[in-house]
């Protein structure tokens, strides 16, 4: 029995079209999703494998020892240390209170003082962008206004909640390293 002959009442025309917009609705809304993924991510969540260069070893000279003649057990060997990591670039182009970000290797690196280096993760703890530029103490988001301090990676304005996670860097000889 239909709902029609059970009360004499036919459906108008404005039901039927309000009742085919709200399942239509909920057939669009039933394909969002509210998980956090990363831009750039598969439909899987995951990220690609992204171009850009491979880790590289910089063999150095080692740091000068306190005594001016070296010892007997230090002549003859080789005094290179060897660093393993990501060359990133010249410290020298890392502006003081600034900072410049590696697209490719998904890091910034900061000076928040003459001297003092410091990386960060260069994507969003929000949802994951990729953070687009540095600029009066912050790193900025532009997918949603998170600023990061360029001090210690810590959240400015939200919507982030999460500091950025540091990144492990070395300065040899001028050159930036990513460990």
């Amino acid at each position: 029995m239909t709902a029609q002959a059970r009360d004499g009442r036919r459906p108008t025309r404005r039901g039927v079209l309000l009742g085919a917009g709200l399942a239509g609705l909920g057939g669009a809304l039933a394909g969002c999703s509210t998980a956090a993924v990363p831009y750039g991510a598969d439909e899987a969540g995951v990220l690609a494998p992204r171009p850009g260069p491979t880790p590289s070893t910089m063999t150095l000279p080692a740091a000068p020892s306190a005594s001016p003649r070296p010892t007997r057990a230090a002549r003859g060997k080789d005094r290179r240390t060897k660093v393993t990591g990501v060359v990133l670039g010249s410290a020298r182009e890392i502006p003081v209170g600034g900072g410049q970000i590696f697209d490719a290797e998904r890091v910034v690196v900061t000076q928040p003082a003459r001297g003092k280096y410091r990386a960060f993760s260069a994507v969003c703890t929000h949802v994951g962008c990729v953070l687009n530029q540095v600029a009066d103490g912050t790193i900025d988001c532009p997918c949603h206004g998170s600023r990061f301090r360029v001090t210690n990676g810590t959240v400015v304005n939200g919507p982030a909640r999460a500091p950025l996670p540091e990144k492990r860097i070395t300065i040899v000889r001028g050159t930036i390293i990513l460990l």
